[in-house]
This record gives C-alpha cells, sequence and structure tokens, in this order.
C-alpha cells in the first residue's frame, strides 16, 4: 500500500521538480536520471523512515545531489554520499521567488510547458519533449500522437536535447509579452495530452482520467494568464465538451461504445455548460480557429439530446472549414465520416477508399474500422469483416479492441 503512495507522490510532483532540475542544471538527460534516482531512493528510505512532512522537497534534495554528483562523475570519479537529505529541514526553492521572471506564468508544469515551447525549436520537437518531460507520455504513446513509427520519434528527442544543450538555449520562461509566439506549441501539447488521456495509447481501459484532467487544468490556466485569446478559450471549450461524455463511453465490460450508442443522460451536464460558455465566449472574438471548429462541432453533439438529432449536415460543413484551417489526413478521415452520416454511407465510404489509396494514414487502425462501419451499414458484410480484422491487427487499446471483436462477430 504505501509503495502506491510513494508511487502516486513521485507522479504528482515529478513534473515540478524536473522543471526546478532543468533550469538549474540545462541538461534534460542528466534532470531525468537524477530524478529517477530520487524516486528509487525514496522507495529505499520512505518505507522505513516514514514519508516526509515535504516530500517534493526531500525529491528536490536528492534529485539535486544526485546530479551534482554525475557531473562530478563525468570530470573526476565517483565521491557521491549515499546519504539521504535531512528531512525536518529540506533544501528546495520554492516557485515563482524568482525576481526576474516577468512572465506571470505561477503554476511548475505550465511553466514548464511554455518553456519546452522555444521558438528556436522545430515545433513538433517542442511538442515531443514537453509531452516527454510535462507529462511523462512514454516514447510509443509520443509517436502514436504524432502518427509516427517509434524509432523516429527515439530520434526526434535525442536531437532536440542535443541541440538544446550544444546550442546553449536558455531554460527560462519568456517574459509575458513574448508567450503568444509560443501558444500554438503550448496549446498543441495540451491537446495531445489530453487525447492520450481521452483514447489511451496501449493501456487495459480505454480512458486516463488523469491525463483528461491535467490537461483541461493546464487549459483553464492558460485561458486565465492570457485572456481574450480565442484558440485558448476553444481549446478549453472542445476538452470540456468530449471529457463530459466520459461516463458513457465505456460499457461494464470494459469496451468502447460509439457516439451514437451512448447513454447521453450519463453525459454531465455541468461540464457540457461550461464547455458552451467557453465556446460563446471564443466566437464572441471573432477570431476563427481549428480548436474553436472543433468545440463547434463537439457542442453539436452535445445539444442533440439523440443521436438521431444530430445535425450532420452542419457537422459535415464545419468539418469542410476545418479542412481548409487545419489540413490532413485524419481531419479528412474524420470529415468522410461525417459526410457520410449527412448524405449516405456510400458517399463516405468513396472518400475514405481515397485515402487508402494515397496511404498517408498506414498503420492507423481508425482508417480500417470506419471503412469497415460503412460497409457494415452498406450491408457489405464479407467486406466489413475483412476491414474490421484489419483494424484489429493494428488496434492496442484493449476497450477498442473488444469493441471491434464484438462488431467483427456482427458480421459473420
Amino acid at each position: 500500500m504505501l509503495t502506491l503512495v510513494i508511487d502516486s507522490i513521485c507522479r504528482a510532483e515529478g513534473a515540478r521538480v524536473l522543471a526546478g532540475l532543468i533550469r538549474r542544471f540545462g541538461d534534460f538527460d542528466l534532470a531525468e536520471d537524477a530524478l529517477q534516482d530520487s524516486f528509487a531512493k525514496a522507495l529505499e528510505v520512505w518505507p522505513a523512515q516514514g514519508l516526509p512532512d515535504a516530500p517534493a522537497a526531500w525529491l528536490a534534495t536528492v534529485a539535486r545531489r544526485r546530479a551534482v554528483d554525475l557531473l562530478r562523475r563525468r570530470r573526476s570519479g565517483p565521491i557521491y554520499t549515499d546519504e539521504p537529505p535531512d528531512i525536518a529541514a529540506p533544501e528546495h526553492d520554492e516557485p515563482g521567488t524568482d525576481p526576474a521572471d516577468r512572465s506571470g506564468v505561477a503554476d511548475d508544469r505550465l511553466r514548464l510547458l511554455f518553456t519546452c515551447c522555444h521558438p528556436a525549436i522545430a515545433q513538433a520537437a517542442q511538442m515531443a519533449l514537453a509531452l516527454r518531460t510535462l507529462c511523462g507520455l512514454t516514447t510509443r504513446e509520443i509517436a502514436r500522437a504524432f502518427l509516427e513509427p517509434e524509432a523516429t520519434t527515439a530520434q526526434r528527442l535525442v536531437r532536440v536535447k542535443k541541440k538544446i544543450l550544444d546550442a546553449g538555449i536558455p531554460y527560462e520562461v519568456p517574459a509575458r509579452e513574448l508567450l503568444p509566439e509560443r501558444l500554438q506549441a503550448v496549446l498543441g501539447v495540451v491537446y495531445l495530452v489530453f487525447n492520450e488521456g481521452y483514447a489511451t495509447t496501449a493501456h487495459d481501459g480505454l480512458l486516463r482520467p488523469d491525463l483528461c484532467a491535467e490537461a483541461i487544468r493546464l487549459g483553464r490556466l492558460v485561458v486565465e494568464l492570457m485572456p481574450g485569446e480565442a484558440e485558448a478559450l476553444g481549446l478549453y471549450a472542445l476538452m470540456r465538451l468530449h471529457d463530459a461524455r466520459r461516463p458513457a463511453r465505456v460499457d461494464n465490460a470494459g469496451a468502447l461504445v460509439p457516439l451514437e450508442e451512448q447513454d447521453r443522460s450519463r453525459w454531465q451536464a455541468d461540464a457540457i455548460a461550461d464547455g458552451l460558455a467557453a465556446l460563446d465566449e471564443a466566437l464572441a472574438l471573432r477570431r476563427r480557429g481549428p480548436y474553436q471548429l472543433q468545440a463547434a462541432i463537439a457542442a453539436l453533439h452535445a445539444r442533440a439530446a439523440r443521436a438521431e438529432d444530430t445535425d450532420w449536415k452542419q457537422i459535415a460543413a464545419l468539418y469542410g472549414g476545418l479542412l481548409h484551417e487545419l489540413p490532413g489526413a485524419v481531419v479528412e478521415l474524420n470529415a468522410a465520416v461525417a459526410l457520410a452520416m449527412a448524405e449516405g454511407p456510400a458517399r463516405g465510404l468513396e472518400w475514405i477508399d481515397r485515402l487508402c489509396e494515397r496511404d498517408e494514414l498506414a498503420g492507423y487502425h481508425l482508417l480500417p474500422a470506419s471503412r469497415a462501419d460503412l460497409l457494415r451499414r452498406l450491408g457489405r458484410r464479407a467486406e466489413a469483416a475483412a476491414a474490421y480484422a484489419e483494424a484489429l491487427a493494428l488496434v492496442r487499446n484493449r476497450a477498442e479492441r473488444l469493441y471491434l471483436e464484438r462488431r467483427l462477430a456482427e458480421c459473420g
């Protein structure tokens, strides 16, 4: 039981401690190694001595000492003392006490996020680094977010850390007036974190509510930090509207429940109201963007009391606007499904077949899964079964696998 408590504390405090280590030593790999060693030390010391009064400060002190030791080993060999810090009087930094900090970003995790999103680094590398450092996502989970091979993501992370070290890019939060140039990347990271929580890559369950909650919390903080930013409001609205469906997305057997079959009475009315209010505020600013368009689509689903009441023609039109703002194969796939719902499965299937020919979404299980669903609706059961089998060969999440297996069985 204590091991679970320690694990929970380490996960909750890890990002804050890591941020301080990177700020102090300017080396991501060194900071990560030192942090992991502090976690191992906690598992060794805390069960014997009891939990310290300030666990985060304890971890920070051990990690700092370990980082210093690692630096010394690089120069002159091991001299590290394995003695744990004084629990009663830990040495630590308090957030927000740096007099040079003119950013106004008080939250440690949000500070880390804005810091990772440095304009001298390519945006994809910024986002990958932030996902790894801020949220502790695995290389596999980040690769899934970018729809790329795991090896490509691993190389990206190695290169960006080396560039930061070699170029001497400062680890610091910019002044408030410079925050807007990092906003797009920050919002992108927050949304990818939410997506991993909403449909996990390889966990037993479909959801990771902790990641969803953290993404929503960060989204709210960005809105408070930068009022009047329409896309920040749009992203917050989008996450709230999606998260409102969470109680209805998995059945008692742990299988995914598709949107059209969900019990809408289980959707969270307060989350929907909050999301709709944020969307209205964003739209009133009259600066359209992709997050607002996606939130508007989610709002149409939220306002439909029954699945058959959904305004699919309006959703298909909004996807047309989204494709203009955010062209890409995944958006096209969603637009094709919306077109199928608005004008019939044959229309959507034509579009999806063109996507299959382009091979941009090879390995993405939702492409054959969507194709299978439209074939099933058209009564082409043998072809649907083959497409469901193709999707099953690609899917990693158990909840989605159970759903696809049920659909395959229905095709005989």
